[in-house]
């Protein structure tokens, strides 16, 4: 689901950004004042929680591969604006340093998985849970159709953006610039293998994770975004310096597991790279279904496809001669990064906070 620079056009990518950019705002508007409080820990574990989720690739009808994405549970804890905003972190890394979806086309990643994704999360969960308490098994059951419900809703709308490209962006002989893949090919494509099993493998983790932290944390389940009211006691804030850290060591175990996500052969469909357009019989031309020429790349798609390249391209460090080592080392890497950034913008709040309200 992570779109490739060249696969959209600039117009739609553009229209997409705009899109993504008034979420993120109304997001950042939402939790504004709340920073002074753990949503910004919770925003880092949630996003480095979604970063390694989406590295355990699932086997697809079709030969691709698919995955879940850790929106729902993030946007039971922190309300659709944390979630909006963990996803997004997540996306961009992802983009910036490993070339897991493209520059061109973050906003759109974005609009489809983290506001999109975060907001039916959130709705279906709200509306199934409703009246219940918070070990209800109610709850469990909303987790699970709320990510089944995430998941296909973002699938849907990126099927939507793909089909629109040969329809509106074309040479003069009808040939596709940029995604070539029309509505009859797009949606059945993207839905299949999502309601099938990415749909479920969300839905799974979602009703793990709420049913857990029932037991373990229903402090984390008690609110629209999880965070307690200013004012909390000594003991409160332990306990939720404690929450933080069973999260991490929970991430870092699980981040532990993600060789696992190369065992599944493949790629997801819509992310080869131009080049695979060219070779006869490849999954990229099969997938065109004949709409472009044979042995020949779409021409935006290869102008595009360029912009940027991540210096660790394919979740491969290159001085890394192991594929899993180097696997693992980018779900290292991405965790840590996320963990001292969290750390660094807490520190930055509480002296601010110190300067602001002086003892």
């Amino acid at each position: 689901m992570h779109i490739p620079d060249g696969y959209l056009s600039p117009s739609t990518c553009a229209t997409l950004y705009a899109g993504a950019i008034a979420g993120w705002y109304a997001a950042l508007k939402r939790v504004k004042h709340l920073l002074l409080s753990r949503v910004v820990p919770l925003i880092s574990v949630f996003a480095a929680f979604a970063f390694v989720v989406m590295m355990f690739n699932l086997p697809l009808p079709g030969g691709t591969t698919g995955h879940a994405i850790g929106v729902t549970i993030a946007a039971i804890v922190l309300g659709p604006s944390g979630a909006i905003l963990a996803i997004s972190i997540a996306l961009a890394i992802q983009a910036l340093f490993f070339g897991d979806g493209g520059i061109t086309t973050l906003g759109a990643n974005c609009f489809n998985m983290a506001i999109v994704g975060s907001l039916v999360a959130y709705g279906s969960y709200r509306m199934i849970a409703a009246g219940s308490s918070i070990a209800s098994r109610r709850r469990v059951l909303a987790a699970a159709i709320a990510g089944y419900l995430a998941v296909n809703a973002a699938a849907f709308v990126a099927a939507i953006e793909f089909g629109i490209q040969p329809l509106l962006f074309h040479d003069a002989a009808g040939t596709p610039l940029y995604a070539p893949y029309p509505f009859s090919i797009a949606l059945p494509a993207m839905m299949i293998g999502h309601l099938t099993f990415a749909g479920l493998a969300e839905a799974v983790i979602s009703a793990g994770l709420v049913a857990y932290l029932q037991v373990a944390d229903p402090g984390l389940l008690q609110g629209t975004s999880g965070v307690p009211p200013i004012g909390e006691d000594v003991a409160a804030s332990r306990a939720v310096a404690g929450s933080q850290r069973r999260l991490w060591l929970g991430l870092a175990l699980l981040m532990l597991l993600t060789p696992v996500g190369i065992l599944t052969a493949g790629k997801a469909w819509s992310e080869w790279s131009p080049t695979e357009f060219a070779v006869a019989g490849s999954p990229a031309q099969v997938a065109t279904a004949g709409n472009i020429p044979k042995g020949t790349i779409p021409n935006g798609m290869q102008r595009l496809a360029t912009l940027w390249t991540a210096p660790f391209p394919g979740y491969a460090p290159g001085f890394v001669k192991s594929a899993t080592f180097g696997y693992l080392l980018s779900a290292m890497f991405a965790v840590g990064f996320l963990l001292a950034l969290s750390l660094l913008v807490q520190r930055y709040l509480e002296r601010r906070r110190a300067t602001r309200y002086p003892t």
